[in-house]
């Protein structure tokens, strides 16, 4: 069987095999910053609420310092033995990060010796999801028909923004059964075991998926840095879109539930039932959005983006820092989403499509990987760091200024992929 010979129904199966472990991955990862401010005080010795969570957020951002070195190792594996495998391999790796998190001892127990745990886990956990993303990008971008492929790829942000989802209305169910108190000295626990036996499960279905890497064998130099120094240009776009794409993704969707309890003043539940909202207004939109970015072209979707973001983004923040409403709040959120979804539905197949098979997961994952680390995950950490110091609204200009640079680089993309 060969990738051309695939029925629909193959390909579906595959896709959706592959999905469930990116969804089940990204839920492990996202269920840590949706519930920080619960267990926050558990490993910080500060009483101050903000300085808490910079604490932990701190770690939040440590931990996709792990994502490069996860996105070269299971890259690398992906180009040299089959994506496939290198999918199993990343999700037990996450499986292993969420089991540690659900059984860590507290500063009660071991004094500072917990953040240092909790960075051990959140290491692990970086490390796994740093090989998911470009896996899984290169994988639904090679399944896709020439036409289709910006929807087909779509289902990367799917089921990635269904990890959130999911993570979300975990702690919501969570707040229904459980008082804050007892959300705050164990029940966090509960969420994480939970996200370490559905990583395990999903292995089941990653066993049908059907392989694309046949084709790579060919080449010697598969899956290493020195070949892809010989697509450094491509290399080099990738990290100047995915700068700013990275930075306003988890601006939007992991900061936004922080940003609306402590600067705009909801509750804890409240923020919760914002965001559950807005991020399943923001799943329906990546199918759609990745048609779209099939008919008119993946590059001017890509630029809609940049252009729409730098000249909203102060207004959103700022609107959303004021509003009195939680309405007004969902509305304003999921305006944000729904232009960040011209750049996330055709993300992952823009950065596949620029590099050849034998070294598409490499060099996908880890260019995405670099930016994501240095200014995706750090988004809570800088937000968080600008309102300490009485600046939080310079935070939105760095945005802006992310923005600008996302757009410079999508200028010079090329026509012609790796993948016509």
């Amino acid at each position: 069987m060969t990738l051309t010979t695939l029925t629909t129904r193959q390909k579906i199966t595959s896709i959706i095999a592959a999905s469930s472990g990116n969804l089940v991955e990204w839920y492990d990862f996202y269920i840590y910053a949706f519930t920080a401010h619960y267990f926050a005080h558990q490993f910080s010795h500060s009483n101050n609420p903000t300085i808490a969570l910079i604490s932990t957020f701190a770690v939040f951002a440590l931990g996709f310092l792990m994502r490069p070195i996860g996105s070269w190792l299971f890259g690398s594996l992906a180009d040299k033995i089959g994506r496939k495998k290198s999918m199993v391999y990343s999700i037990i790796l996450m499986a292993a990060g969420s089991f540690l998190i659900a059984i860590l001892p507290t500063k009660n127990s071991v004094g500072d010796a917990a953040i240092i745990f909790l960075l051990i886990a959140r290491l692990i956990q970086g490390l796994s999801v740093g090989g998911e993303y470009g896996i899984a990008a290169t994988y639904l971008s090679e399944l896709g028909n020439k036409g289709r492929r910006g929807f087909y790829s779509s289902f990367q942000y799917v089921t990635l923004i269904g990890g959130q989802l999911l993570a979300v209305f975990s702690a919501v169910i969570m707040e229904m059964i459980f008082t804050q108190q007892e959300l705050g000295d164990y029940a966090w626990r509960i969420l994480f075991a939970v996200g370490g036996v559905l990583a395990l499960l999903s292995l089941i279905a990653r066993r049908k998926m059907y392989d694309t890497t046949q084709d790579s064998h060919k080449h010697k130099d598969r899956g290493t840095f020195k070949e892809l120094w010989k697509y450094k240009k491509s290399f080099l776009l990738v990290l100047g879109f995915t700068a700013g794409g990275s930075l306003c993704f988890y601006t939007f969707t992991t900061y936004s539930k922080t940003f609306m309890i402590n600067t705009t003043g909801f509750a804890s539940q409240t923020s919760n039932y914002i965001m559950l909202a807005s991020l399943f207004c923001y799943v329906i939109c990546q199918p759609i959005f990745g048609a779209i970015g099939d008919k008119i072209g993946r590059k001017n979707l890509l630029m809609i983006f940049g252009i729409l973001g730098v000249i909203c983004t102060y207004p959103i923040l700022n609107t959303l820092a004021h509003a009195q409403s939680p309405y007004i709040a969902f509305l304003i959120v999921t305006l944000s989403l729904i232009i960040l979804s011209c750049y996330t539905a055709v993300a992952g197949i823009i950065k596949a499509e620029l590099f050849p098979v034998q070294v598409r997961a490499l060099g996908t994952g880890f260019a995405y990987a670099i930016s994501n680390t240095l200014f995706g995950g750090t988004a809570p950490y800088v937000a968080l760091e600008f309102k300490s110091h009485g600046l939080e609204s310079s935070f939105y200009v760095y945005v802006i200024i992310m923005l600008l640079i996302c757009l410079f680089a999508t200028f010079f993309l090329p026509k012609k992929t790796e993948l016509d």
